[in-house]
């Protein structure tokens, strides 16, 4: 299959360089020193002490790269706006984007199923529906990434959970098809573990439980989840955050199993928290602002949420990391 993986950082990085070796024919949007490292030496991919080499397209002009079978954006929320103009030159009439990214997406209401309850105004997540005119239904697949990753040197990727590392596929309308059995069996091959899901948005829930809590919380207090799991001021803090987060997903979706402070909790620091110290736009519309207006379409008193969602746009404030839509 043709694949262009458009925003390769950490995550996407990984992912080109698996189904590159797997045999497909993979190009990259990307930018930067990370770009310049790819063009001359490809990519490479450290899983402990192994490291894997893939040649991958790379350029920072989608133009350069022609028509592909598949696009995976694994661009953050904040930078999912420049697919609007930027995937053009990679499609042809039959070609699929997968938004793969944290958070509530900016489809989320695209063929929803008539069951599910009401879906509080999202505008605020495609700021004058740019993408919502430029992508149409037929192209949308939605994605959850389980996997951590970080850029150690420019073109070079090093995978930081070598147990766990999933891109959960579906289509907007959960559908079962032939070009989401092609493009599971393909991310299986190459390693990247895509079980089937009945639907896709459940999935964003589940993982969303504890980006929303847990990741919000490492955020403001700069510690990494392990951290914030052992904290012992916060202990009264995270079964009541948690107790909102899971009543939100559970109106959604009640099949959602419950996220308690018990489980495990890697010694590492999440994406949002990465993004703050590294200067970078937080994604805190698709974290936060967005489940909390579900709460509030739901009747839900969220007091928790609520103040975390406000501390954490005036920390991003603070630095220029978010304004918004």
């Amino acid at each position: 299959m043709r694949i262009c993986v458009f925003g390769a950082g950490a995550v996407g990085s990984h992912i080109a360089v698996r189904l590159a070796l797997a045999g497909h024919d993979v190009s990259c949007v990307m930018r930067g020193p990370h770009l310049d490292a790819a063009k001359t030496n490809g990519l490479t991919l450290r899983v402990g002490d192994a490291a894997f080499k893939a040649n991958v397209k790379a350029s920072d002009d989608p133009a350069a790269l022609g028509a592909q079978d598949v696009v995976i954006s694994t661009l953050k929320a904040t930078g999912v706006a420049s697919l609007a103009t930027g995937l053009q030159p990679l499609l042809r009439d039959d070609t699929s984007v997968v938004f793969a990214q944290n958070g509530i997406p900016w489809w989320y209401d695209i063929g929803l199923s008539p069951k599910h309850p009401p879906v509080p105004d999202l505008g605020f997540l495609d700021p004058g529906g740019r993408l919502r005119a430029a992508i149409p239904r037929e192209r949308i697949i939605g994605g959850v990434i389980f996997s951590s990753n970080e850029i150690v040197a420019p073109g070079i990727a090093a995978n930081l959970s070598p147990e766990r590392n999933r891109l959960l596929i579906g289509e907007c309308d959960d559908r079962a098809g032939d070009r989401i059995a092609k493009l599971r069996a393909a991310l299986n091959e190459a390693r990247i573990e895509s079980p089937e899901v009945p639907q896709i948005r459940e999935t964003i829930w589940s993982k969303l439980l504890t980006n929303m809590s847990m990741s919000v919380l490492c955020s403001l207090t700069g510690q990494t989840a392990r951290g914030v799991r052992d904290d012992p001021s916060l202990a009264e803090v995270i079964p009541r955050l948690l107790d909102e987060a899971n009543s939100i997903a559970q109106t959604c979706f009640p099949e959602v199993k419950r996220v308690s402070r018990t489980g495990p909790a890697p010694d590492h620091k999440p994406s949002i928290l990465q993004d703050y110290e590294l200067g970078r736009a937080m994604e805190i519309d698709v974290l936060v602002r967005a489940p909390a207006a579900f709460a509030r379409a739901a009747g839900l008193s969220t007091p928790m949420l609520d103040l975390m969602a406000a501390l954490a746009i005036r920390q991003a404030r603070e630095k220029g990391l978010y304004q918004a839509g």
